[in-house]
């Protein structure tokens, strides 16, 4: 298998692929039809093998169609959550030097609204939903590889200012933890798995709507998350549950509105958490609530993303992320006198590289090809990993990354700011972005925020900011964001 649209042939023709969000089915030769049609049309619209066509996007079908048709032309697809405002979305396009940019109106408000502003043409109607795209632009195509090397997807990890770094993910890896994530869950055609994760992310795509086609399963595609919706859908026909500790969270709380000590389901037999560290006091209320043990793991978009996961038929008691993923090394590089020190993984599942940006993957990749994660882990004697910290800044908020210096550089543009570092505050199985200012003219909390808003998409923009007279700082200047949390511990509970 050289290509991610060839999983569709590992579903029989005349099984639900996948329900849309107004409830619409799509058998596998309804998906294979859409694949083919789109592909020719947007390689008659001007888009060639090589081409970065950007996917702003919310779970749909055309969502799905559109990752396919463009790896069929193997096109690379730019994964972007349409809830980026304009200058984010403005700065990945030139980035990345995309062909253009593909919209799913039918399903997302913000894709539509992106379209608008950027003079979408329709390529006409399909079966599930308007093609809608925009003006193309005069890009360089990449060469082409007839393998598995070919990169199938381009994702950034830094946001859209300072020095984004874009992820290139080969066909070879995305079908490797396509494989690899069905096998884990024992999937099967009977499955049913709800795609509440954005497939924006490299964990929905790879872990949830791939791995259910690798095994000619069915999915739901549900846009955004609701939390009764998701209950619903529990209650009725879902086998499977992956999504991030927050949605557990949320559901939890949902959950005691209601009254409910136990939730009844019929069919739900594997729920999974990733993509944020789980806490454990949150583990074990969802498993008393849900009956069934919450699986845990961990990864990285340059690991597409699986890294470790514990086992479907050895559960854990504790907040481990499991084993290393079958097929990949672990390393812990320079372990401490506790066995602590920075997890390196190898494997099919690591990146090709960042898009061009060699000094970045060198940084990232040892000669050897180990991607160096950042993140600092122990192993137990049995193999089981547990993530002890982070080397890097990455807040994790309600499922989707903050980066710390994207916050940080807009911040620093509004004329009042002098200084400025943010970090994530855990709080309730979540990590909240709290900002720190010191600033050179007047200027309030309300005022800080709104220009944020204005330049940033919602889920960055920080709950908290703090404006203060001087910050810890080392004799360099450097701030130290260790200490923050501590030394303004005092205004942060007196605001609450």
């Amino acid at each position: 298998m050289r290509r991610i649209h060839e999983l569709l042939l590992k579903g029989d023709p005349s099984h639900v692929a996948i329900s849309d969000h107004d409830g619409s089915d799509y058998s596998y030769a309804d998906l294979s039809r859409l694949v083919e049609d789109m592909a020719a049309r947007l390689s008659a619209y001007g888009v060639r093998a090589g081409d970065r066509v950007m996917l702003l996007s919310e779970n749909c079908v055309t969502y799905l169609v559109a990752t396919l048709a463009l790896g069929r032309l193997d096109a690379w697809t730019l994964l972007a959550n349409a809830r980026l405002t304009a200058a984010e979305v403005d700065r990945l396009a030139k980035v990345a030097d995309i062909r253009c940019t593909i919209y799913t109106p039918e399903v997302s408000a913000a894709a539509r609204a992106h379209a608008e502003r950027m003079r979408g043409v329709s390529l006409g109607n399909m079966a599930c939903g308007e093609l809608l795209v925009s003006p193309l632009r005069d890009a360089t195509p990449e060469p082409v590889e007839d393998g598995p090397e070919q990169t199938a997807v381009l994702i950034y990890t830094s946001g859209t200012v300072g020095e984004p770094k874009g992820v290139m993910l080969t066909h070879g890896n995305l079908l490797f933890m396509a494989q690899t994530s069905s096998t884990l869950r024992s999937i099967s055609a009977a499955d049913v798995t709800l795609a509440v994760l954005p497939g924006t992310h490299i964990f929905g795509l790879t872990s949830v709507f791939l791995a259910a086609l690798a095994k000619g399963s069915r999915l739901i595609a549900m846009p955004r998350f609701d939390p009764d919706a998701v209950l619903d859908r529990i209650r009725e026909d879902v086998t499977i549950l992956p999504a991030v500790p927050q949605v557990f969270a949320a559901l939890l709380r949902r959950l005691a509105e209601l009254g409910v000590e136990r939730l009844e389901h019929k069919n739900l037999r594997y729920i999974y958490a990733g993509g944020a560290p789980l806490d454990l006091g949150v583990k074990q209320r969802v498993e008393r609530v849900f009956g069934l043990p919450l699986h845990n793991g961990y990864g990285q978009t340059e690991a597409s993303p699986g890294i470790a996961t514990t086992r479907l038929n050895s559960p854990r008691s504790d907040a481990s992320v499991g084993l290393a993923v079958p097929g990949t090394e672990i390393r812990i590089h320079d372990p401490d006198e506790h066995g602590v020190g920075e997890l390196w993984v190898r494997g099919p599942n690591v990146m090709k590289g960042y898009y061009r940006n060699p000094e970045a993957t060198r940084a990232a990749l040892t000669e050897d090809g180990f991607l160096r994660t950042g993140d600092l882990a122990r192993r137990d004697p049995d193999g089981a990993i547990h993530i002890v910290g982070r080397l890097k800044e990455l807040i994790v908020h309600s499922g989707f990354n903050v980066y710390p210096p994207e916050v940080e550089a807009v911040l620093s543009l509004h004329p009042a700011v002098s200084l400025s570092a943010v970090v994530g505050l855990a709080r309730d199985g979540d990590e909240d972005v709290i900002a720190f200012v010191t600033t050179q003219a007047e200027v309030t909390e309300a005022e800080l925020r709104n220009w944020l808003r204005e330049r940033l998409a919602p889920y960055k923009v920080p709950m908290r900011i703090v404006i203060a007279d001087t910050v810890p700082q080392a004799a360099t200047g450097k701030i130290l964001k260790s200490k923050l949390l501590e030394h303004f511990r005092d205004r942060l509970e007196q605001k609450e």
